[in-house]
Formats: structure tokens, C-alpha cells, sequence
């Protein structure tokens, strides 16, 4: 069965091919960094739901090996979406990967 482009005299074109994956990956990156802050923290816990993962930040204070009572001070929530967290894993694991590599491994 003919096309409409061939029963009007047209020749079928090829269908646009997608876009490469690396374009993307090659894409300039300009960082706005006029509004950045920098934080300390040396406590991180995440919870997650089915839409969402949320990584808190904050201080501990408490330097004794296992105190009776614990408070943290949070400081700042993160909220991603699971595509978004999973990107930060890849990232984590890399860099820790690399860390150890330098510097020797951490121990839990």
C-alpha cells in the first residue's frame, strides 16, 4: 500500500533520528553560584516514600562513644525524586570509590 507522500509524487524521507545520548552528556554546565551557601554537618539520615526521597542534614554535639541521650540539630532537608537520589548514589559511590583509592578505605 502507498504512502500519501508517494500517491502525491513524494519520495518517503527517513524518520528523524533521536538525539545522542551524548549530546546531552556534553552539554555546558554554567554554575550560578551568587546565592550558595555552605553548611557543616556531620549526621544524615533519609527516608522515602513512592514519589519522593528526603535526606536531612544536621550536628551532633555529643562526642562521648555512646551517650545516653542524643540530640541533633538539623539544618537542612533535601527533598529529590527517586531518579534524582539514585543519580546522587551513582555520584557517592564514585567518590567514596576514588577517596579510598587516595587515602585508604573508611571503616564503619
Amino acid at each position: 500500500m502507498a504512502t500519501k507522500a508517494q500517491q502525491n509524487g513524494e519520495k518517503d524521507k527517513p524518520a528523524a533520528a533521536p538525539a545522542a545520548p551524548e549530546q546531552a552528556v556534553n552539554a555546558k554546565v554554567r554554575w550560578n553560584t551568587q546565592t550558595l551557601k555552605s553548611s557543616y554537618a556531620n549526621f544524615c539520615n533519609a527516608t522515602s516514600t513512592r514519589e519522593e526521597v528526603v535526606l536531612n542534614f544536621g550536628v551532633s554535639h555529643n562526642w562521648e562513644r555512646t551517650p545516653q541521650d542524643m540530640e541533633i540539630e538539623l539544618s537542612h532537608r533535601i527533598v529529590l525524586s527517586p531518579y534524582a537520589a539514585k543519580r546522587l548514589s551513582g555520584i557517592l559511590a564514585k567518590l567514596i570509590g576514588e577517596y579510598e583509592s587516595r587515602y585508604g578505605e573508611l571503616k564503619q
